[in-house]
């Protein structure tokens, strides 16, 4: 009985380690995708938006305005807008304060959105090695009690059971490298975004008031949000 519940209980945290596994993996694939495409729809609109003549015209990108850099821009975009045609609270006071708190707000929703994930990822990489120590002490305790009952310590009472306990550990450790590096990588990647989105938000202010914080929204501006217009609608 003591045997088939270390079999049970060392297998159990074998497949545990299987799962953690794969789903690193999934992290990895997922993230480094989403870290591709941001950075060429940067790069992108980066490129038009400086391109353009004026804020103004910068405002009207249209369907070029996509990714993190556009959704920040939009988010600006709608501040200097609503500070001109909108009388409430929360459009209340300085124009320039109200233009940095939207991109302030729209700074933290890009950064929550590229963290997602790598909580699991940390998870999993400080975790695993213990979850296969676990099976690890397990195997040895089984091995123990089986030399007591049956008075021997040969080699073909013990390995069995060491080797079996000794490999949730390697596993666990394997399990838990591509975790780390991958969770310090893509901090370090977020971190470069996020110092990048910083350093747009700040020119954009300046731009912004050089124009004395003023700017008109098209009624048909195609938003990165939302369905691109077509056909006529789109210069409605």
């Amino acid at each position: 009985m003591s045997l088939i519940n270390t079999t049970l209980i060392v297998d159990g945290t074998l497949w545990s380690l299987v799962a953690f596994s794969v789903a690193t993996w999934t992290l990895i694939l997922v993230k480094a995708i989403q870290h591709l495409r941001l950075s060429g729809q940067n790069k992108r609109y980066l490129k038009l938006f400086w391109s353009a003549k004026d804020l103004q015209a910068a405002a009207n990108l249209g369907e070029h305005a996509v990714g993190p850099a556009a959704r920040l821009a939009n988010a600006g975009f709608d501040a200097l807008h609503d500070a001109a045609n909108t009388h409430d609270l929360e459009h209340s006071g300085d124009r320039q304060e109200l233009l940095e708190r939207h991109l302030r707000q729209q700074i933290h929703k890009e950064r929550r959105s590229l963290e997602s994930g790598l909580a699991v990822l940390a998870s999993i990489g400080s975790t695993a090695p213990f979850v296969g120590l676990f099976g690890t002490v397990w195997g040895i305790m089984n091995a123990m009690t089986d030399i007591s009952r049956t008075g021997s310590a040969s080699l073909d009472v013990v390995a069995g059971p060491i080797g079996e306990a000794l490999v949730a550990t390697g596993v666990g450790i394997a399990v838990a490298v591509p975790a780390v590096l991958a969770f310090n990588f893509f901090t370090r990647r977020l971190k470069l975004v996020w110092a990048d989105l910083d350093d747009f938000a700040a020119d954009f202010i300046n731009i912004a008031q050089r124009a004395s914080f003023r700017i008109e929204r098209q009624p048909a501006q195609v938003r990165a949000d939302a369905p691109a217009a077509t056909g006529k609608e789109a210069f409605a």
